[in-house]
């Protein structure tokens, strides 16, 4: 059998150049994955359950003949699928600890010519470095501002200029308000956001600053993970300023857009806060396509909410900047100015 058995560290460097394979059930796969990876499950969900319990209560051998039984009549079925799939016949593999799941799709792999590199320890060794990984400490440097200050832009900007970002909204697929969830894909798990957080921290320099947004402690229903938490309720803020009229502008060109209904309903989400006045108003507001009403009226709580949110911050790590007015450019040169004050400038990329 063309199979090789590798460690994380060499799985890391050839994913770059060959495709990821998980083994593991459809459910496994859809709870968390490795990046990148397709999945060609060996034992459906059921399938799983039945021989983890056959294996739990008569031991090792009665659950493998099962398992054969249960997959034996597909064994064709995954052979043609695997070849459509990676015609150049090379994959990475993986299932839960690199037992026999991964074993049995490795020689079936390995029947049809393929060159197989199998993952020592499965996606729990892979697990367990990205639960560390998103633990360690970091040099962050946090942007903050109220609603509406393109703060999702400026870091998007702040990346293209070079600098180390992590947008956790992004990954968490939620703009973190009761608005956060309109128009994205469905969030991930905990768990694959975390995988997904920790693939980006992997790829910077750790003597740099990374830019993260200021954020609570859940994103939608993504919870932030401990220590990466506390980082940035220490680590140094920059709170920016825009006018009323900027904020108000922005949120309606991002928001103004989408479904009235959808719109309604996450102002009726937040109606114990607003009070019932002030959310028949933003509702009234909505549908007669008065943008600008509905958002000021949303603003008095979520300008609230942000100062209270701000004394998290000790005052001496919270550093105040105007960006009002100004065009993108002038905003990035100021922040990456800031950032410089407060780092000094040993942070800076080594050319």
């Amino acid at each position: 059998m063309n199979e090789k058995l590798i460690s994380l560290s060499e799985f890391f460097h050839l994913r770059a150049s060959t495709p990821i394979l998980d083994a593991r059930s459809g459910g496994e796969f859809e709870q968390s994955h490795i990046h990148g990876a397709q999945n060609l499950p060996i034992l459906n969900n059921q399938e799983r359950i039945d021989v983890g319990t056959l294996y739990k209560n008569e031991g090792s051998e009665a659950a493998t003949l099962k398992g054969f039984e249960l997959v034996g009549p597909r064994f064709h079925l995954i052979q043609k699928e695997a070849i459509q799939r990676f015609p150049e016949r090379k994959v990475l593999l993986y299932c839960w600890r690199g037992g026999m799941r991964s074993q049995i799709l490795s020689w079936l792999l390995g029947m049809v010519g393929f060159e197989v590199y199998r993952l020592k320890g499965g996606y729990k060794t892979y697990r367990t470095f990205t639960f560390e990984e998103v633990r360690k400490p970091r040099i962050l440097i946090i942007l903050g501002g109220k609603t509406g200050s393109e703060k999702t832009l400026l870091l998007k900007e702040l990346s293209k200029s070079g600098e180390q970002v992590i947008d956790l909204e992004a990954l968490a697929r939620h703009k973190g308000s009761s608005f956060g969830a309109i128009g994205q894909d469905p969030q991930p798990t905990v768990e694959q956001f975390e995988n997904l957080m920790a693939e980006q921290l992997l790829q910077m320099d750790t003597v740099r600053p990374i830019w993260v947004e200021n954020e609570s402690r859940k994103i939608g229903r993504i919870i932030i993970p401990d220590h990466f938490f506390q980082q940035m309720l220490e680590a140094p803020l920059i709170d920016i300023f825009k006018t009323d009229k900027e904020r108000i502008a922005h949120i309606a060109d991002e928001y103004g857009k989408l479904p009235k209904e959808e719109l309604i309903a996450a102002v009726k989400r937040l109606k114990k806060k607003l009070g019932g006045l002030r959310t028949e108003q933003a509702i009234e507001a909505i549908r007669s396509g008065d943008h600008a009403a509905w958002i000021q009226n949303l603003l008095i709580y979520y300008d609230k909410a942000y100062e209270y949110d701000l004394n998290r911050h000790p005052n001496e790590k919270t550093y105040s900047l105007d960006l009002s007015n100004k065009n993108i450019n002038q905003q990035i040169e100021l922040l990456i100015q800031t950032k410089s004050k407060i780092h000094g400038n040993s942070s800076n990329p080594i050319n």
